[in-house]
């Protein structure tokens, strides 16, 4: 079984997915950090060097490697992946798998991301609250298609990291 967390950056991926792994007994792994150690560079400096296509292109190399391991895994995928190409498609078509998008509400992701900015490339530039929240709320606008296609979407808003866990592994059977 591989289960495909989704969801926009800061919305719990790899922190549940850690802990959902280690409660399901499954592996854990990390989209982005497999590519930052297959390319032995930060995602940004990817990004810098070699350009989005070139990241794209490893993201998808790196995605259907992960969809053809014959193991148990839980797959944090990075924000953008479900959204380009055909890795929605990609993901929704594998066999054995579903895709789970933790859904946060704007206010919360621009609480939770404004507090670690400055870990974040994409946002670092972003000097105050409101313009975090600007550039949240377009790219949850956009990429909001592909995270709904989801099998199933959780309301985090509420919920504690336990309580997400629980639900996840209720709606799992």
């Amino acid at each position: 079984m591989k289960i495909f967390l989704l969801g926009y950056m800061g919305s719990g991926k790899s922190y549940i997915g850690k802990q959902l792994a280690v409660s399901l007994g499954y592996e854990f792994i990390d989209l982005d950090e497999e590519i930052e150690k297959k390319e032995n560079s930060s995602i940004p400096e990817i990004f810098e060097r070699r350009g989005e296509v070139f990241f794209r292109k490893i993201e998808r190399q790196m995605l259907e490697e992960v969809i053809q391991s014959g193991t148990s895994l839980i797959i944090s995928l990075g924000g953008g992946t479900p959204c380009y190409g055909d890795n929605m498609e990609l993901i929704k078509q594998a066999e054995n798998s579903t895709s789970i998008y933790l859904k946060l509400k704007v206010e919360n992701l621009t609480e939770r991301l404004f507090k670690e900015k400055d870990q974040r490339p994409l946002i670092s530039h972003l000097e105050d609250k409101e313009k975090l929240e600007e550039f949240i709320r377009k790219h949850l606008f956009e990429r909001g298609f592909y995270y709904n296609q989801s099998q199933h979407i959780i309301n985090c808003d509420s919920l504690s990291p336990e309580e997400i866990i629980r639900e996840i592994k209720s709606r799992l059977g």
